[in-house]
């Protein structure tokens, strides 16, 4: 009798700068974006991989914080779950998990299962942008700006996109275009990360804590201003510095580096280095408008240690404990959809403010419920309907790119 072959893994891609401030949703991009994919902890040979639900479960939690956070702009919510740094890290033990096979592949299949929902979005996109005006004229450097085009094909560095357009009366603002391009910060973050795999991995394996902390150096030697790089390798540069030892954390827990510290190190030295993290927030300024995706070392400091308690604690689930078993259709449907949530989320923001702005027209509710009108509350249940519209409508992109069969609603209810 022979053993069916495993269910195929979906890859990640789990988030650059926030944005600051209510519903008006602005241009800064935001470190926080998740998206990383299912991980499976190793079962027996011959055995399919089992999904760790607490491993889905985080990944739900960082995604639904993001959307939040990008709504409200509330500066305690990544102190309250370092999203970023969560989804890089589950990332990275996904992604040391797979190179017990040949590297090449394992790479070739991550970029493939990257790349799908990113053209799509290319494709919408660059097409509005150019049908309202945008091209190398308005950018002002027609030498360079098809050759950047090229960025939306394969993300190793950002893409240029229209500063402002003139968006859809009603619908979407001028930002729509920024909006749009600002989770792609993740995507080539996520690449790099996916290309310096097998080196990470090599050292962790010959020198494990010199490895794990090298990123933290780095991290400094950034805030000291002790190089200089231009604007474009400083973003990919700086991201490595952030979530570099969140993605080298995944990869040691996963080769159970982490199970060989003395059960007191990891409770004892990790609150030690997120308080530091935090410490230096409030040095440099920690508030609203300015948190911890503005202040990388304090960001890559709390992140670092948040996620080593997480991943110390971690009961790797194979079934959801009982009191979960209620949330097990939702958290499926995030963790089989997260690139697409994830790309998609910052425009369906953009939309429901706009949408629901529109009834200040309204007499009745603007003179008798103002306090409605500006509450969030609505705002954000709204966002999650169109994110939903676009899961249906995208979403079969994460499909293809894995080389399945295109599912509508993939919440793990059988057919």
């Amino acid at each position: 009798m022979t053993t069916p072959p495993p269910p195929p893994v979906t890859a990640e891609p789990d988030l650059r700068r926030p944005r600051p401030g209510g519903r008006s949703v602005g241009p800064p991009p935001s470190y926080d974006r998740p998206l990383a994919q299912p991980a499976a902890r190793d079962l027996p040979l011959g055995q399919p991989p089992a999904r760790d639900r607490y491993f889905d479960l985080l990944r739900a939690l960082a995604l639904s914080r993001v959307v939040l956070y990008h709504l409200t702009g509330w500066a305690w919510l990544p102190v309250l779950f370092p999203s970023m740094g969560v989804m890089f890290a589950l990332a990275g033990t996904l992604m040391a998990r797979s190179l017990k096979r040949p590297a090449v592949p394992v790479i070739r299949g991550r970029i493939r299962r990257l790349l799908p929902p990113l053209w799509l979005l290319g494709a919408i996109g660059v097409t509005g942008m150019a049908a309202q005006g945008w091209g190398p004229d308005t950018e002002g450097h027609p030498g360079w700006w098809w050759q950047h085009l090229t960025y939306w094909a394969l993300p190793l560095s950002d893409p240029p996109y229209a500063k402002e357009a003139a968006g859809v009366p009603g619908l979407l603002g001028e930002s729509w275009p920024e909006e749009l391009a600002g989770p792609l910060w993740y995507l080539r973050a996520y690449l790099w990360f996916v290309l310096l795999s097998p080196l990470m991995l090599r050292g962790l394996r010959r020198l494990p804590w010199p490895t794990l902390l090298a990123p933290l150096v780095l991290a400094v030697v950034l805030r000291l201003d002790l190089v200089t790089t231009t604007d474009r390798l400083d973003s990919a540069i700086t991201d490595f510095s952030t979530f570099g030892a969140c993605w080298a954390l995944g990869m040691a827990h996963q080769e159970g580096l982490l199970k060989r510290l003395p059960a007191y190190a990891v409770p004892s030295l990790a609150p030690l280095v997120a308080g530091a993290g935090l410490g230096w927030a409030v040095h440099g300024g920690f508030r609203d408008g300015f948190d911890l995706d503005s202040i990388p070392l304090a960001q890559a400091l709390w992140s670092f240690g948040c996620v080593l308690l997480l991943l110390h604690h971690s009961p790797s689930w194979t079934a959801w404990p009982r009191r979960l078993r209620p949330f097990d259709r939702p958290v499926t449907l995030l963790n089989s959809r997260a690139v697409t949530v994830y790309l998609w989320h910052n425009v369906c923001i953009l939309a429901a403010a706009t949408l629901y702005d529109r009834l200040w027209s309204v007499d009745a509710l603007s003179e008798h419920t103002p306090w409605l009108l500006e509450s969030w509350i609505p705002v954000l249940a709204l966002t999650w309907v169109l994110i939903a519209l676009c899961v249906l409508a995208f979403g079969w992109a994460e499909d293809l790119a894995a080389r399945r069969r295109p599912r509508l609603w993939p919440d793990g209810r059988r057919p």
